[in-house]
């Protein structure tokens, strides 16, 4: 498959960066940041709907707020965002990337501001509802402009994983900052307000979508039209899936397993762990500064541990991206798949026992895990573009981000059931095995190269 797919030029075969490319590489950072800042807020939103509410009221019926419960609306909104993202992959090809990324930062900034205004469960659950849908056609339509439109697509792809790892901890952090002078809803909408603004920008920003597309060499599919109607989606469907590109959708959909269930129940996990028990805010700061930020004594706001060593784990990421990105462009990414994914099953292994040892241990833990959960990710993002061919790019990164979020998402409902009827050691047993499944398919892979 891979000598049939020629359609982007070497990447990186030069230092020089043009202007086409920095003007795209500028929008999808900021959109990808935003994506993953609104995603990965939601756990810190969690922790606080736990204790919060009791019930989920649908009139025919109620259930109780519970990890399985709670799980299981996350799993919905992060599913969307997921199951989007293939009919966000056929779009992109026919119009392109621009409306659609515009459309996706209007989508966000709305979800958030419904957020802020939800007084019960089943708002909360409307509003992730609307941020899946919304933030669903990011990422097929972001990276197939990468793809196509950014003649380094390897620092491309680099940079927008540091933008999107930045979004990934910055989010939670400014969230658990926020929430020290301010309730949740008002954090929410707070959160809300920046997407409105990009989707100003992204409307107006100027770029080549298609600067780095070469000639077609790939045997038939189109490089510019894209599909246009059933027949062809289940035509360029098949090409794809019958051909390495399963294989990789194997590692992407393992990645997005492990990936949601390590991160949605990782705050509360954490907080019943010696440690991080939380931190009365009076007794952090002096009373002319708790006087200058509203806060007033006695009123139980607390400093949680567990909510910054989570952002922090996700901001070590960064290096992660990078590091991913670059040695894409320098080995060939199905080992780099095979191996990030092995050291993955080995800090699942090693989570339940390590965090037993104390904060220190669990500290260095915690930071190697955050770099291997994102030195993956631009790994698979080249491997899509590597065994597909362009003119359906955005297809197959639609395919790659249901895998990744909609396939995905089931890891968070998976993790929320296995804290509910088993215990922690099971979640992470649970977890290797499913990186161990992506070894064998990198390794497959690669074989197959």
């Amino acid at each position: 498959m891979r000598g049939t797919v020629t359609h982007l030029p070497a990447a990186d075969t030069n230092h020089s960066v043009n202007a086409n490319d920095r003007a795209i590489t500028a929008l999808v950072m900021l959109a990808h940041g935003l994506v993953h800042t609104y995603e990965m807020a939601v756990p810190i939103f969690v922790v606080i709907w736990l204790t919060e509410f009791d019930l989920i009221n649908l009139g025919i019926a109620q259930f109780d707020v519970t990890t399985a419960t709670v799980g299981i609306i996350v799993t919905v909104g992060y599913g969307l965002f997921g199951a989007g993202a293939l009919p966000g992959g056929i779009i992109v090809d026919r119009i392109g990337s621009r409306r659609l990324i515009t459309g996706c930062l209007l989508g966000m900034g709305a979800s958030y501001i419904l957020l802020g205004l939800a007084p019960s469960m089943v708002v909360i659950a409307l509003a992730l509802v609307l941020w899946g849908l919304s933030a669903s056609v990011y990422h097929p339509a972001g990276l197939s402009l990468i793809s196509k439109g950014v003649e380094q697509r390897g620092t491309g792809l680099a940079y927008h994983g540091v933008a999107g790892n930045l979004g990934i901890g910055l989010g939670p952090l400014v969230a658990a900052i926020l929430l020290l002078v301010a309730e949740w809803r008002t954090v929410a909408l707070v959160l809300g307000v920046p997407a409105l603004l990009a989707a100003v920008y992204a409307s107006q920003a100027s770029f080549d979508e298609t600067a780095a597309v070469t000639t077609a060499t790939d045997g038939g599919s189109k490089a510019n039209s894209g599909i246009d109607s059933l027949e062809g989606f289940l035509s360029e469907s098949k090409h794809l899936l019958a051909g390495s590109f399963l294989l990789v959708f194997v590692v992407v959909m393992c990645s997005g397993l492990y990936y949601r269930g390590v991160l949605t129940f990782l705050p509360e996990l954490l907080r019943d762990l010696p440690g991080f028990e939380p931190v009365p805010v009076e007794t952090l700061l002096p009373p002319t500064v708790l006087s200058a930020l509203g806060i007033e004594t006695g009123t139980g706001q607390a400093f949680k541990p567990q909510d910054y060593f989570y952002a922090g784990l996700l901001l070590i990421g960064v290096f992660g991206q990078y590091a991913g990105g670059k040695l894409s462009d320098r080995i060939p990414v199905e080992y780099g798949i095979a191996g990030s994914f092995l050291v993955l099953a080995t800090l699942a292994v090693l989570f339940v026992p390590v965090s037993a040892m104390g904060f220190g241990p669990l500290a260095v833990l915690g930071a190697l895990l955050g770099v291997a959960l994102f030195v993956v990710q631009p790994m698979y993002q080249a491997a899509v573009a590597e065994h597909t061919p362009a003119g359906t790019r955005g297809l197959s990164y639609g395919y790659t981000y249901l895998g990744v979020f909609g396939v995905g998402a089931l890891g968070g409902g998976l993790a929320g059931s296995i804290l509910a009827f088993a215990n922690v050691t099971a979640l992470f047993g649970t977890l290797a095995g499913i990186a161990l499944v992506a070894v064998l398919a990198g390794t497959t892979l690669a074989r197959r190269s």
